[in-house]
This record gives structure tokens, C-alpha cells and sequence, in this order.
């Protein structure tokens, strides 16, 4: 694949000391010259541009006189926040944080590649398999901090309360392997989703452009735009489902 700009430009400031240290973990890189793919390149430059974006609108910050900077973060956090209240309830504010950074970060690498010369990271399976399993992890340790192991553990065995012994036996073997391969699955339907959309975006830009260079793209443009935010809010939303359902109590 060919080198973008940006990554041509990382690979020649940091290529030999990450292919270097590549061969220190014993991992030989199939490109040793240019060892920083075009994804983990746009992967940087879009942390670098939201890390940007959060300390100028830090340093902006005024109640008097609020900025457009001030109002975007403000809207964006809002937005999240009444979808945390709503789903997670008052363990919300803790996980939204995570979320609004999530979010941002989602939407940031599915329309940075509308920027000529550069492209969505999220097109690339490996992105947003990353963001799921992070998100997994996240949700499971949030659960066990707020109903501890044993609390915890008891979401994956069905209901217990009111119920005949034997069925309090059988039930939960029956219902434990189902839960787990269930969320062992999230994560790979959190990813295969973003990145199917992305990348078949990409491609029919891709061709459109290549066939009608003029006019008739736009119109592709925008779908991407759409779909850029509507995989975003999926992508937020989900683990906001799986947060309520990990920290919620058996009351």
C-alpha cells in the first residue's frame, strides 16, 4: 500500500528507533524502512488533533463569554451525558468520560479520511477491533468494581430468586456458557459493523471518484458524512447498553 504524506513523514523521523525496538520484543517488521503502516499514522494524527482541539478549548473555557470551542465540547458532552443518565442511570457520570473520548475519537477517524491525502483508520478491521476489546474489558471491570465477583458472576446465570432448587441448579448451566460466548461476541459485532461501513464507503467514494470526477461524488460524500456520525452514536451507544447492564444491581 502506498505511503501517505503523514506517514512517510513518521517513518522518517521514527522509523529506525520503532523498528528497533520491534526487534528488541522479537518482532521482525515486514517493512523494516517503513515500519509505521498509513492506520497506526492516522491513528496518531487524529490523537494529535482531538489532544489540540481539548487544550484549546480548555484554555478558552469562560462563563461570561463562551466560545464556539466551548459550546461544540459542551453540546458533545451533553448529548452523551443524557444518553449515559438515561441508560446507565445514576452511576452515569463516572462512565461519561470515557464515552464523550470514545465518541470523538470514532467519529474524528471515520471522517478524517474525507481530507485529501489522508484516510479513515476505521476502514481498517484492526481500529475498531481495538476499540471493542477495550470497551469489553471496561465494561466487565466496571461491573466487578460496582457488584464485586460473586455479585457480578450472578448476571451470568439467570434468575435465582423465587425459583425451585433444581431449576437454580440446571439453570445456571445452561445459561453461563450462552452469556459468555454473548459477550465474547460484542466484540466482534461492535467491530465487523464500524469497519464494514467504513470501508464500503471508502470503496464506493473510491470508484465514483475514479469515474466521475466532478459532481456526482459529492452526493457520496455526504452519505459518508452519514454514516460516519450514525456508526459513531451505534458505537457509543452499545457500550453505554453494556455499562447499565454491567454495573446494574439484582435489585
Amino acid at each position: 500500500m502506498e505511503q501517505l504524506t503523514f506517514t512517510a513523514f513518521l517513518n522518517h523521523i521514527f522509523g529506525p528507533s520503532v523498528t528497533a525496538l520491534l526487534l528488541k520484543i522479537g518482532i521482525h517488521a515486514k517493512h523494516p524502512a517503513t515500519p509505521i503502516p498509513n492506520t497506526v499514522a492516522m491513528e496518531i494524527l487524529v490523537v494529535l488533533l482531538l489532544t489540540a482541539f481539548f487544550v484549546a478549548v480548555r484554555l478558552r473555557l469562560s462563563v461570561e463569554r463562551p466560545g464556539g470551542l466551548q459550546h461544540t465540547m459542551e453540546g458533545i458532552h451533553g448529548f452523551i451525558e443524557n444518553l449515559a443518565n438515561e441508560i446507565i442511570g445514576h452511576d452515569a457520570p463516572k462512565f461519561v468520560p470515557y464515552l464523550t473520548v470514545l465518541g470523538m475519537f470514532i467519529l474524528t477517524c471515520n471522517l478524517i479520511g474525507l481530507v485529501p491525502g489522508l484516510e479513515s483508520p476505521t476502514a481498517v478491521e484492526t481500529v475498531p477491533l481495538g476499540g471493542a476489546v477495550l470497551t469489553w474489558f471496561y465494561y466487565h471491570y466496571a461491573g466487578l468494581r460496582a457488584n464485586g465477583v460473586f455479585g457480578y458472576v450472578k448476571h451470568f446465570i439467570g434468575p435465582q430468586e423465587g425459583m425451585p432448587l433444581a431449576v437454580r441448579i440446571l439453570l445456571p448451566v445452561l445459561i453461563f456458557p450462552i452469556e459468555i460466548f454473548s459477550h465474547l461476541a460484542r466484540m466482534l459485532s461492535l467491530s465487523v459493523r464500524l469497519f464494514a461501513n467504513m470501508f464500503a464507503g471508502e470503496m464506493v467514494t473510491l470508484v465514483f471518484f475514479s469515474l466521475f470526477p466532478i459532481g456526482l461524488p459529492i452526493v457520496f460524500e455526504g452519505l459518508h458524512v452519514g454514516v460516519a456520525f450514525i456508526q459513531t452514536y451505534i458505537f457509543v451507544l452499545l457500550p453505554t447498553v453494556y455499562l447499565g447492564e454491567a454495573v446494574a444491581h439484582e435489585h
